[in-house]
């Protein structure tokens, strides 16, 4: 073991800034040379004990008093390491860190590091895709997206919905950033896939509460995608190949330094769940649907210089949905796609000082045809955004810093509507909407004082859309105490701002939403967010968070008419409601981290209102995804070397969305009358997953499992939208009213072969 730290001293001067306090700084590296983002640095000595985090070149940096001196070096994939000296100078130090494996032929190595997700102060979660492989899932492979769903905070959007709602906020709330590009449609067949390919992404992180000023744009949360910038040393091919959907990634070394990795995905589920969906059948659920989709990503990294590490990142998604419900007389055919690309170039100046520059193209397209009955009529939207992001990473007095300019040019069509057989209308165009968004961001993570630490950020942005321009300053802070090892507590304030927003045109049914930008008097959206927490090591194995939050929104847009609303005078400004929001509650989080079980309880109770002063005659009402209880269970077993198993139990009060209360006539027509705005609830929601891992190989370099994975095994129906089905009698003077819940899937089997070489 003591072969795998190289540990050697490179400066040996006095302190600069006292001479009772020395600067250790450093670098943290895997066997195969690959710099480690996230790796927690403990430093213990004279009985104080300090903290520090690597950035994304590995380097990290503490001021400490001389003496004997305890390292303790984590990373959730690598076995930790400790490291005993003296130091009575400034040192650097350079270490490097074995891969966590779990399996060795038949050899068995217990580690006291198997988080799959592991959690960080202020709301923050890093997830480890590999110790997570055992979650149960529809293609054999990790979905972020529904990991999100199973932790604090996060709510289940039932099925149909590929859509984060954080903390009582809007599904538009949430940025999903890929290698820091932003990605505006971010789902598979509604959420039943995922929407990226698992074995082209390296790690996951995730953050309630957009603390970092870097990541900015959003009220809610932020989940960054990052790609492996490890140059490949080897050929290898890994992929996972099943009844739904098949997957491939090549890493491949183009010298030595230089090589990229490809990935790309299909599926094929039409041969396989289309003819169960057959028109005439006797159940309510949607008919004679067609789905396929398929993506690709493309990482290109080239060491150009010793200092200097270039990379090109690509991504493209594409989807159709093909629905026929003759019950209905409809006919429906959606389109989407995005698209993003982002070379980047990452500079080293020292082991204190690098800088990062990339540029960005990101696009995203929605396309909608739909026929019913004598009407046919399409909807077009999309986003494009170009931009450009300099960060710099350095240290002053041991305390970290970071700071950059941002800048994005917007470009957005909110809808482009054509319609036949319809005399009031012909075709219409919301009109394209430019924008500029420039912005300063500075972060900090200071020592307050001995047990207490502070991650203090500011974010400063102009933006301009036509005649309308703002300045605006999002402070964040985050303030952690350590009372020990096992115990600590913080407390975070978040202020943000947002000048793109999603405006969802239907509550239920076939989503036509699209993105808008501030301009021609549409206020930004804005919130404050208050939050507090713990973290608890209770044992070894078990350890627990608890936490409670408060957020307040302003601007907050509604769009409460649906797409048959346009006309020839409709205008955004016109249409769009605005009104304010709070959002509340209390999260917690069990879970046990080793031994042949693992898993976590996660239960979120929270509220979740609006108001706005043309809905529900001004009074305040719930939110449509305002979900009191959300209760998930997952667990992970490992039988032995060859089987492991996993379960999913999900619970979560059902939606609210608007109900007629009552019918009357006019002239011999029905009319409905409404008590008030989101005065229903659909069926509480419950879904039991399951998955089985056979391993035929598992070693570092090899993989080849079968896995088996049950969506729904109990069949239980979750209807995704609801039909009210009006009948009147021959004599007009009765209304006989028939509530049918459609459902998309109910039990959903498939079988993946998962395979690396």
């Amino acid at each position: 073991m003591s072969k795998s730290i190289i540990l050697f001293f490179l400066l040996s001067f006095s302190s600069v800034f006292a001479q009772s306090k020395l600067q250790i700084t450093g670098n943290v590296r895997s066997s195969e040379n690959q710099n480690l983002l996230g790796v927690n640095v403990s430093f213990e000595i004279n009985q104080n004990h300090f903290q520090a985090v690597t950035d994304n070149l590995g380097n990290f940096s503490e001021s400490i008093s001389s003496g004997n001196l305890k390292i303790t070096v984590n990373h959730v994939d690598f076995l930790s390491k400790t490291i005993y000296c003296n130091v009575q100078k400034d040192t650097v130090f350079s270490i490097i860190l074995d891969k966590d494996i779990s399996q060795l032929k038949e050899v068995i190595i217990s580690n006291d590091k198997k988080n799959g997700i592991k959690t960080l102060s202020g709301g923050k979660l890093s997830f480890n895709l590999k110790e997570l492989s055992a979650v149960p899932t529809v293609l054999g492979t990790t979905d972020i997206i529904k990991l999100l769903q199973l932790t604090p905070g996060v709510q289940n959007s039932g099925d149909a919905n590929g859509y984060l709602y954080v903390r009582g906020g809007d599904p538009g709330h949430n940025a999903i950033l890929y290698n820091e590009t932003p990605i505006y449609g971010m789902s598979h067949l509604l959420g039943i896939f995922p929407f990226y390919n698992t074995d082209h992404i390296k790690d996951v992180e995730f953050d309630k509460s957009s603390s970092n000023p870097k990541y900015s744009g959003r009220l809610s949360s932020t989940t960054l995608l990052n790609t492996n910038k490890k140059i490949p040393s080897n050929f290898s091919i890994q992929g996972n190949a099943g009844i739904l959907a098949s997957q491939i990634t090549l890493a491949v070394p183009v010298g030595d330094k230089t090589g990229f990795y490809i990935s790309g995905r299909k599926t094929y589920i039409d041969e396989v769940v289309g003819p169960i969906l057959k028109s005439g059948s006797k159940n309510n659920d949607v008919q004679d649907m067609k789905y396929g989709f398929s993506d690709a990503n493309f990482t290109f990294l080239s060491q150009i210089s010793k200092r200097n590490l270039f990379s090109l990142d690509a991504f493209f998604s594409g989807d159709e949905l093909k629905i026929k419900d003759e019950n209905l007389a409809l006919r429906t055919n959606l389109k989407w796609s995005n698209f993003t690309v982002s070379p980047s170039v990452t500079t080293a100046f020292s082991s204190n000082v690098n800088m990062s520059n990339s540029i960005y193209l990101s696009h995203y397209s929605n396309d909608l045809t739909m026929e019913q009955a004598t009407i046919q009529f399409g909807v077009s939207s999309s986003v494009k955004d170009f931009g450009f992001t300099n960060a710099v990473r350095f240290s002053i007095a041991s305390v970290p810093f970071e700071s950059g300019f941002q800048y994005v040019y917007h470009s957005l069509q909110p809808q482009k509507v054509n319609v036949e057989n319809l005399t009031t209308l012909d075709n219409f165009s919301q009109r394209i909407i430019n924008a500029n968004e420039a912005s300063f961001f500075t972060s900090a993570k200071p020592k307050l004082f001995e047990n207490v630490t502070a991650d203090l950020g500011l974010r400063i942005n102009y933006y301009t859309s036509g005649s309308d321009s703002y300045l605006h300053f999002q402070p964040r802070a985050v303030v952690n105490y350590y009372a020990n090892e096992n115990y600590s507590f913080y407390a975070s304030y978040n202020r943000q701002y947002q000048y793109l927003s999603l405006i969802t045109t239907s509550s239920v049914g076939i989503p036509t939403d699209f993105w808008i930008a501030s301009s021609d008097g549409i206020k930004p959206q804005s919130s404050n967010e208050f939050a507090v927490g713990s973290n608890q090591n209770i044992t070894r194995n078990f350890s627990s968070s608890f936490g409670g939050f408060y957020r307040s929104m302003k601007d907050l847009l509604e769009y409460p008419y649906g797409i048959t609303q346009f006309n020839e005078i409709t205008t955004l400004k016109n249409d769009l409601y605005v009104g304010k929001g709070k959002a509340y509650g209390f999260e917690m989080m069990l879970k046990k981290s080793n031994g042949k079980f693992t898993g976590w309880l996660s239960y979120t109770l929270s509220w979740s209102d609006r108001n706005f002063a043309e809905l529900n005659n001004g009074k305040t009402y719930f939110a449509k995804y305002d979900r009191r209880h959300n209760l998930s269970v997952v667990g992970m077993y490992d039988l032995n070397s060859k089987w492991n198993f996993g379960v999913t139990q999900i619970f979560g009060s059902g939606n609210r969305f608007t109900m007629p209360t009552s019918w009357y006539f006019i002239n011999n027509n029905p009319v409905k009358e409404y008590s008030g705005y989101n005065n229903a609830q659909m069926p509480n929601y419950v879904r039991t997953d399951l998955s089985v891992n056979y391993y035929f190989i598992k070693t570092q370099k090899k993989e080849s499992a079968l896995n088996l994975s049950i969506y729904n095994t109990f069949n239980i129906s979750n209807p995704i939208y609801v039909v009210l089905d009006v009948e009147v009698n021959e004599n007009k003077d009765k209304v006989v009213v028939k509530q049918e819940e459609k459902v998309l899937y109910r039990i959903l089997p498939s079988i993946s072969w998962r395979f690396k070489f």
